[in-house]
C-alpha cells in the first residue's frame, strides 16, 4: 500500500510526496508536530499539517534567511533567532567565526526534542557553545529589552496558532528597541503567488515600514514550500541590502553555500512586477 503526505495549498490545489515512513508524531500545548521519511525529500518536518522543512531544499531557506544579512553587515556579533527550532538557522549562524553570541528563542521544546533526534542536517550546530536555547514566547522575550542584538531572525511558522503574533506592528517594535543602532531585522514573509499567502505578506511589509526606516523584501525559489515563490523581508534601522553592497567582502570570509552567493544577493530583491505592483 502506498502512503502519502499531502499538504493543501489552497482549497483547490495539493502537494504530495510519497512517503517511506512516519518517523515521529506528537501534540503539543500548541501544535501538531511530525516528522516523515519521504522517497524524493528525504527526512521532512510538518507542523499542524504544513511543511515546515524538507531535506532535500532547506539549504535554500536557511542560507537566504541567514547569509544575505550576514553579506550586508560582517560587522555583526550578537545574533537573537525566534523560532526556527529545527537549527537550520543557527546551523548556518555558526559558520561565522565573527559571532559572538546566537539566542535561539522557540515556544515549543517538543519541535527542537524532535528536530535533534530525527533533523540531524539542520539541528547539528544547536550545542554550539555560543548557542543559547531559550524555550519561551518570542513575543514576551523581546518586551522591555534594548539595544542588544545587531540581527534578529524571525523564522517563524505561518501567522496563525503560535506564529500570528510575530506579524503584528507591536511585535516590529519591540524588535525595534531590542536592536542596535544598525541593527538588521529578518523576517519569514510568505509567498506572493497565493490569495492569502499574499495577503500576509502585504500586510507585514506594510506594518514594518511603519516601524523601521528602510525595509525591502527579497526572494528564493523554494520547491516544497507553496507555490515555490517565498518572499523574506529585510528591515533595518540603517543598512540597505543593495545600495552600496560589497559582495567582495562577503566572499573573503570564504564560506561553501549551496545557494547564496552574492550575485544571488542583488537579484533576489530584483522582484516581478507582479510583487512590486501588491507592495505599492
Amino acid at each position: 500500500m502506498d502512503l502519502w503526505f499531502t499538504e493543501n495549498h489552497t482549497e483547490h490545489v495539493k502537494f504530495s510526496m510519497k512517503v517511506k515512513s512516519h518517523l515521529f508524531s506528537a501534540e503539543s500545548e500548541y501544535q501538531k508536530i511530525d516528522v516523515i521519511d519521504t522517497y524524493e525529500f528525504g527526512k521532512v518536518l510538518v507542523i499542524d499539517g504544513y511543511l515546515m522543512v524538507t531535506e532535500k531544499d532547506e539549504f535554500i531557506y536557511h542560507e537566504m534567511i541567514t547569509h544575505v544579512a550576514m553579506a550586508v553587515n560582517p560587522n555583526i556579533k550578537n545574533v537573537l533567532v525566534i523560532g526556527g527550532g529545527d537549527g537550520g538557522a543557527v546551523r548556518e549562524l555558526t559558520r561565522y567565526s565573527s559571532i559572538e553570541k546566537i539566542d535561539m528563542v522557540e515556544i515549543d521544546d517538543v519541535v527542537v526534542k524532535a528536530a535533534k533526534k530525527y533533523l540531524d542536517f539542520t539541528a547539528n550546530r544547536l550545542d554550539d557553545e555560543r548557542v543559547t536555547l531559550h524555550i519561551e514566547d518570542g513575543i514576551k522575550f523581546v518586551k522591555g529589552k534594548k539595544g542588544l542584538y545587531d540581527l534578529i531572525i524571525v523564522d517563524s511558522t505561518d501567522p496563525i496558532g503560535p506564529g500570528e503574533g510575530l506579524f503584528t506592528t507591536k511585535f516590529y517594535r519591540d524588535c525595534y528597541k531590542i536592536l542596535t543602532e544598525k541593527g538588521i531585522l529578518i523576517n519569514q514573509n510568505e509567498s506572493p503567488y497565493y490569495a492569502d499567502t499574499a495577503e500576509q505578506m502585504i500586510k507585514a511589509t506594510k506594518k514594518l515600514k511603519n516601524v523601521f526606516p528602510i525595509v525591502e523584501v527579497f526572494q528564493c525559489h523554494l520547491p516544497t514550500y507553496a507555490s515555490g515563490h517565498w518572499i523574506l523581508g529585510f528591515s533595518s534601522k540603517a543598512f540597505h541590502p543593495t545600495h552600496g553592497f560589497d559582495g567582495e567582502r562577503w566572499e573573503q570570509i570564504g564560506l561553501e553555500t549551496k545557494y547564496y552567493n552574492t550575485n544571488v544577493h542583488l537579484g533576489s530583491f530584483a522582484l516581478p512586477t507582479y510583487v512590486n505592483k501588491m507592495l505599492e
